[in-house]
Parts: structure tokens; sequence; C-alpha cells
């Protein structure tokens, strides 16, 4: 099949506006040629597409079918493990197993994200290393919360940490805000505290993780107050000199 025949589908599939339209495209290209390297691109534009379009069960539906046919995608990766740690509560029978199969991918997308990257050709070098800090600040970021969620606090520190650290000029609020829960439970309060401090300063009050923040910050004054050792009150003498 020749390079602009390929190109053209490609450009079709990006361009149409339905979704649906998009995946069901892909289906019937990777289903008319099984053999053709261009099916995990079709499917990664229409993952991309989906997670833009904010609709996650189908961005990790896609992003599994990209890992049928690479398995060491780190945007595949990344994407299906982000959906399975929000999609995963403490309640489900199969919580544990899902924990895992979200590890397993966070871990293997850190792995790959040096190796695997897909990158279009002439994109500039600077935008591939932001790009890359990204990727590697999410996979730590849902470790952590897998850990968090586990109540693992202090591996969830170490992995928290290395997702601001991993893109240090663009830190995420709700991972500064799990860093100062994951601190607070270990009674780390006042790392806790400014932690939390940060946390206030990159929301919006009105917002909910933005009311999360101000609320733990609150508490946290409470609680490093309670704990500051109290100030000695200098003894007065009611003795008189001779």
């Amino acid at each position: 099949m020749k390079l602009a025949t390929i190109l053209t589908i490609a450009l079709a599939l990006n361009g149409l506006s339905a979704l649906s339209a998009m995946e069901k495209a892909a289906d019937e290209f990777a289903a008319k040629f099984p053999d053709s390297a261009v099916r995990v691109l079709l499917y990664r534009s229409a993952m991309n597409a989906y997670q833009t379009a904010g609709n996650a069960q189908k961005m990790m539906d896609v992003g599994l079918k990209v890992l049928n046919l690479d398995k060491d995608d780190p945007e595949a990766l990344i994407s299906v493990a982000e959906v399975l740690q929000e999609q995963t509560s403490p309640t489900d029978l199969d919580k544990d197993k899902r924990a895992t199969r979200t590890m397993d991918y966070a871990k293997h997308a850190l792995e790959t994200i040096d190796t695997d990257l897909a990158v279009p050709t002439g994109t500039a070098p600077e935008r591939v290393d932001a790009y890359k800090k990204t990727l590697r600040s999410t996979a730590f970021a849902i470790i952590g919360t897998v850990q968090y969620k586990q109540e693992q606090y202090a591996d969830a520190e170490g992995n928290l940490r290395k997702a601001i650290e991993a893109d240090a000029a663009n830190p995420d609020a709700v991972v500064v805000l799990r860093l100062a829960l994951a601190l607070d439970q270990q009674e780390k309060y006042s790392d806790a505290l400014q932690q939390a401090n940060k946390a206030v300063e990159l929301t919006q009050e009105g917002t909910d993780v933005g009311k999360m923040a101000r609320n733990e910050r609150d508490r946290l004054v409470i609680e490093v107050r309670g704990r500051a050792p109290q100030s000695s009150e200098p003894q007065s003498s009611n003795s008189s000199s001779h």
C-alpha cells in the first residue's frame, strides 16, 4: 500500500467529526489490512480524540486496541492505567486485580517512554521533551494514587514527589494535594502543610479541588499549631534584694 494512500486515510479519519465513526473506520481498516503498521496510528488518533472529548471509557477501550497491536505504546499504557485508576472503587470486588493492572501499565509506560513514544516527523525536540515529562509525571501520579488508596502512604509519598519533580514547571494541583494528604496520614504535618499551601496557590477557591485544598490547609494549620512547643513564661522574682 502506497504511503500517500495511507496518509490520505489517516488524514480523513482525523477529520471525521463523529468519534464513533473514527473508531469504526479504524476497525474497518484494521480488518482490511491486518498487517499494516498504520492500524496502531489510526487507533492512537481515535484514542487521543476520545481523550480530548472527555470520554474516558471509550479512550480506555481504544487504548486497549492500541496495546493489542503494540504492548509497549506509552500513551496507550498511561491512558488505560489512568482510567482504570479513576474507575476503581474501594467496594469493587476485583479492586486488587484492577490495582495490579493499573500499576503494571503505569510502570511499563515508564520503561517505554524513551524508546517507544511515537513522534511525528519534524516535531521540535523541546516539544518532545515536554511531552515526555508530562507522560512520566502522569505515570508516577497514577502509581502514587493507587498506593494512597491502598493506604501505602510512604510509598505513595515517594511516587507523588516523583510525579511533581518529573514536570516541575507544571505542577498538578490534584497531585500536590494528594501528596499533602499522604504526608498528613503519616503525621508529617509541617511537610503536609507546605504541600497543602502549594495546592491552595494552584487552585481557585470555588473549585472542588480548591475547596479540598483549603479545608486540608486549615485543618493542618490547627494540627501544627497544636503540636508547636509552648514558649515558657519568664519567671517573676518575688524576692527583693537587701
